[in-house]
């Protein structure tokens, strides 16, 4: 089958080339998919920089020969044993991910993936866009209704609100009744108003550090700013939820400061809670839910092409994506 793998740590246009490789078989428990659309996340692209360089260290990072990718939607080409809820010809979407970073992932025409991971795709819901959803609206949907649980009245600030998970999680917080204050760049205010953010905040002309005791719940998805910080502009009993590695100062930056998060929730000054990246088959089919309803709309920044995937990571490497970034596959 046809794949995109990695042959060494670097930027992607480098690194990522096309390739011949053996298809692979399901075992018990799994299913193989046709993958017709796959999605870029903050995953890939931390596995194919490979900084910084500790985390090659981790032998779910090990390259090369990766194939790298999650998120997926395409068609059930065989089943393993045990499977009994699925079938051949089935439309589904889902995930390989699990808490390691995959080497044998959704950037090939055929991929593996747990049965319980994937689930029929509904009819209504468009292929690509389920393709490139799952990743980031899993996270939001935990991160806005498990972690958070956030309720009418509520003020809920939401940090990097033009990405990916960002901009599901505007959505879901105003489905749930909380008042969204949205930050993001100049280019992606009108965007995030219509995603249902009452309030949206250009990060150039202010900081929303500086309002003390404001927000109920904090969704940081930049971690820009010392978690120290941050957790000032939260109420009392507020909740501040760190979700990245520091997409804004890149890694070297993004790591410390979430190191920093965690202590601070330890020693009990903030109630930091982290956002699960696991799911199950439950919370698919209540994401799928949404989108078939209409509740949730998927905001494409790019759809590419599968010989484009280097250019794809790259895209998401550049961390001006706005919205989900979405990879066809033949």
């Amino acid at each position: 089958m046809k794949a995109i793998v990695q042959t060494a740590y670097g930027p992607p246009e480098q690194v990522l080339r096309p390739a011949e490789v053996k298809r692979p078989v399901p075992g018990k428990g799994e299913v193989l998919v046709r993958v017709a659309a796959t999605g870029v996340n903050t995953p890939d692209w931390i596995a194919i920089a490979g900084e910084p360089r500790m985390l090659r260290r981790r032998s779910d990072l090990r390259a090369p020969g990766a194939i790298r990718g999650t998120d997926l939607a395409g068609v059930v080409e065989a089943i393993g044993a045990d499977v009994t809820d699925l079938r051949e010809g089935d439309r589904v979407f889902g995930s390989v991910w699990t808490s390691k970073i995959t080497t044998t992932g959704t950037f090939a025409e055929y991929t593996v993936a747990r049965a319980d991971r994937v689930m029929r795709l509904p009819e209504a819901i468009d292929t690509v866009e389920a393709g490139a959803a799952v990743m980031s609206g899993l996270t939001a949907l935990c991160a806005i209704r498990q972690t958070a649980r956030a309720r009418p009245g509520q003020k809920v600030l939401i940090n990097g609100a033009s990405g990916g998970v960002g901009t599901f999680a505007v959505q879901l917080a105003a489905l749930e009744g909380a008042e969204v204050t949205a930050v993001c760049g100049p280019s992606n205010v009108d965007l995030v108003a219509e995603l249902g953010a009452a309030r949206v905040l250009d990060y150039t002309r202010g900081d929303f550090t500086s309002e003390a005791g404001h927000y109920d719940v904090i969704l940081d998805n930049v971690m820009n700013h010392p978690p120290r910080r941050v957790a000032r502009a939260l109420a009392e009993g507020g909740v501040l939820m760190p979700n990245s590695v520091g997409n804004s100062g890149g890694l070297l930056a993004g790591l410390p400061r979430m190191g920093r998060a965690a202590l601070m929730g330890r020693l009990g000054r903030t109630d930091v809670r982290f956002v699960s990246t696991e799911h199950n088959r439950e919370d698919l089919s209540v994401l799928a839910g949404l989108l078939e309803s209409g509740g949730l709309k998927v905001v494409l920044d790019r759809t590419y092409g599968f010989e484009e995937i280097p250019k794809a990571v790259a895209r998401m490497f550049s961390h001006r994506a706005r919205g989900n970034i979405a990879v066809t596959v033949p």
